[in-house]
């Protein structure tokens, strides 16, 4: 039975349903597994032609406990999130689409908000209303987005009837399209929180609010975010269904991620770790580059943040590098939390050479600057016909300057549908795509959203008027 410890130090080890309603540890820490489960194989074979469902839970038996979901429940759940409950709008829910003799591009953008939030969220929304119904109780989600985070998690949870959410974004620093997935959604269980910061001063709020004991357990706070272990490993599912479906496990594929937060292609990463054959992980960066330059050099360092137009990678603070670094680090607990506690105090940290060589052994990481992502738009179109968004062409760009092994397929996660952002694709390419008919009603319905300081008093504040626990 799969049991989950802090980065921060052991303690006493929790079941699934304890962690994925905390989210973040008591001591600042986040979950992880004992150990990571392997799955042999022979199991991966037989994922080969089965449906995405069928998969996903193929990999999430292995971390949730019997006493936790019972698999029954736990099957039934995952079918009806992505084979009966007809959100997602194609049928093998993340496809595969072939841009070049070996590159291909995962479409993680079929949900309803046209992110690959999606594909995790919508199953997460279905486990917290599950494990509260068995309790008995109500809790309040919270999480900070810079962009497609919130209007996911807002979607798979608008109508749970044992959660209130709540989710903060950077005021004016998100596209129209995403702002408005948020903000139109009119339910009584959600809350918008326009913050007048960055992504960061939001992560950051939200961090301190989990920090912050009586008011986290006077409000039942859970995370929405890529802190909360659930949406890792039911992210990990899209690395092994494209993997069975190129072949895998007789030969490896490299994956490609844009990222900011860390957290997709640490997914990846933990698929790896559990069997899956991969040759490389690429991640791509925009201009705040934190994570480039920690793999260039083994220092990561927090700089001002930069607005792009790739917003929701516009990140400095990459909450999902500490599981890694804790697994690179080899589970040195103690080391770690004076690492993270000199890095909040800081801003800085660097790791040891063999730290940092561990941490080299599968990653890549190549930044893009504005006109190189405009003109990977651009030529993405022109060869293939295909539109691509600014973040999808961040990681396109980071696949093709760092893969090395052209006889091995290459797959670059194309993490939104291009109409999420119609003005850097425009500029691109000339042509403005359009939102699929199912989401175009939101650019002419009313906005629900309350503008705050990046102040936590004002935000607890908030939440303790708006939210019924």
């Amino acid at each position: 039975m799969t049991r989950y410890i802090s980065t921060r130090g052991p303690g006493e080890p929790k079941d699934f349903a304890q962690i994925l309603t905390a989210g973040m540890a008591p001591d600042g820490g986040l979950y992880i597994p004992e150990s990571l489960p392997v799955i042999d194989r022979v199991k991966i074979e037989r994922m080969t032609g089965q449906s995405f469902a069928e998969i996903a839970f193929m990999v999430l038996e292995q971390f949730v406990s019997k006493d936790s979901i019972p698999p029954n429940v736990l099957r039934a759940l995952i079918t009806h999130t992505y084979e009966e409950s007809g959100v997602f709008g194609h049928s093998c829910v993340v496809p595969l689409s072939q841009i070049g003799p070996s590159t291909w591009l995962m479409e993680l953008y079929h949900g309803p908000t046209l992110a690959f939030k999606d594909v995790a969220l919508q199953l997460l929304g279905h486990l917290f209303d599950y494990v509260l119904e068995q309790r008995g109780e109500r809790m309040t989600l919270i999480g900070a987005t810079s962009g497609d985070t919130g209007s996911a998690a807002i979607e798979a949870c608008r109508n749970c009837a044992h959660v209130d959410i709540v989710i903060l974004h950077p005021h004016g620093r998100v596209s129209e399209v995403q702002r408005r997935q948020m903000t139109t959604v009119d339910s009584p269980n959600v809350h918008n929180l326009a913050v007048k910061g960055t992504f960061d001063d939001c992560q950051a709020l939200v961090k301190a609010m989990f920090a912050d004991a009586p008011f986290r357990y006077a409000m039942r706070l859970g995370a929405v975010n890529s802190i909360n272990w659930a949406r890792i490993i039911a992210q990990s599912v899209y690395y092994f269904s494209s993997a069975a479906a190129l072949g895998g496990p007789d030969r490896p594929v490299s994956f490609a991620v844009p990222t900011g937060n860390f957290g997709n292609v640490y997914a990846g990463w933990v698929a790896a770790q559990m069997g899956l054959p991969v040759e490389q992980l690429i991640i791509g960066s925009n201009r705040n580059d934190i994570l480039t330059r920690f793999f260039e050099t083994g220092e990561m360092r927090v700089s001002q943040v930069q607005p792009t137009i790739s917003p929701s990678m516009d990140i400095q603070i990459s909450s999902n590098f500490e599981r890694f670094l804790c697994e690179i680090m080899n589970r040195d607990f103690k080391s770690l939390a004076k690492l993270m506690s000199a890095f909040k105090a800081n801003g800085a940290f660097r790791v040891s050479p063999e730290v940092h060589k561990r941490a080299r052994a599968t990653f890549s990481a190549h930044r893009c600057s504005e006109e190189d992502t405009i003109g990977m738009m651009r030529a993405c179109y022109e060869e293939t016909g295909r539109l691509i968004d600014p973040h999808t062409a961040v990681g396109l760009h980071a696949a093709l300057k760092a893969a090395n092994r052209p006889d091995l397929p290459l797959v670059s996660l194309a993490c939104a549908h291009p109409a999420k952002f119609p003005d850097a694709v425009e500029k691109a390419t000339g042509i403005r795509p359009e939102l699929p008919e199912r989401v175009a009603g939101i650019m002419t319905k009313d906005e629900h959203f309350t503008p705050v300081d990046a102040d936590l008093d004002s935000v607890k504040e908030f939440i303790r008027n708006h939210v019924s626990v």
